[in-house]
């Protein structure tokens, strides 16, 4: 059997720059809030009540995904309630905000609902408290894919398979105008990064079933690996 082979990284992602901040505790958010954020997408009597429920947060960006994307014959490949996601809301200090998703990824709408509370409850916390900034963007691969596990010819079929997971390459910090960086999962720019990382990572396996990144095996050596397998047990989590 073939080794596995980790997913491409995003081409335009450039070597990140340290930052100067000096790193603080995470600080704790409170409720998303969606006043003066960009209307929300208006749900459609088609919807089923997670669609409806992540398209009345105002600052969501999402759409239904293109036909082709989620066409398969492959029974095994079927994802319920699919979206394509281009931004989820966030509170930035006492503003709205949102995190971009590049580029727009599909998958379930109950992997996007995880997300956005992910997203807001610890993954902008972490950025504030690490550098003094807000997470503007995710660059993201690997949503919805009717494959196995790991790209092999046999075996368990892969989360990505029913859009119940999602692969992070790296998060964007600040906007680049304003001295934004990026930081690269597979190759942290310094001490501070690679905390950051780290701490994502530990976030993550509280939050999802599935938490794996550089280290666990070679298939996830350049990006964390994130899903909502289901288990006997909601509280069984695997991560490495």
């Amino acid at each position: 059997m073939p080794a596995p082979v980790p997913p491409a990284r995003p081409a335009d992602l450039a070597r990140p720059q340290p930052p100067a901040a000096t790193p603080a505790a995470p600080q704790q958010d409170s409720k998303r809030q969606g006043e003066g954020a960009p209307p929300a997408a208006p749900a459609t009597a088609t919807e089923g009540a997670c669609l409806r429920a992540l398209g009345a947060v105002s600052g969501n960006r999402i759409r239904p995904p293109e036909p082709k994307l989620i066409a398969t014959s492959d029974p095994a490949c079927q994802i319920v309630e699919p979206v394509t996601v281009e931004a989820l809301a966030v509170r930035n200090g006492d503003a709205p905000g949102q995190i971009t998703f590049e580029p727009p990824v599909t998958i379930g709408c109950e992997l996007a609902r995880g997300l956005a509370d992910w997203l807001e409850g610890s993954l902008q916390p972490l950025a504030r408290g690490y550098f003094g900034r807000d997470l503007s963007r995710l660059r993201v691969g690997g949503g919805y894919e009717c494959r196995r596990r790991n790209r092999q010819s046999a075996g368990p079929i892969s989360e990505h398979a029913t859009g119940r997971a999602l692969d992070i390459f790296a998060f964007s910090i600040g906007e680049p105008k304003a001295g934004g960086f990026d930081v690269v999962v597979e190759k942290p720019a310094g001490l501070l990064q690679a905390r950051f990382v780290q701490a994502i990572r530990h976030s993550a396996c509280g939050a999802f079933s599935t938490a794996l990144g550089p280290g666990s095996d070679a298939a996830h050596a350049n990006h964390v690996h994130l899903d909502i397998q289901a288990r006997r047990s909601a509280s069984t989590r695997f991560c490495q």
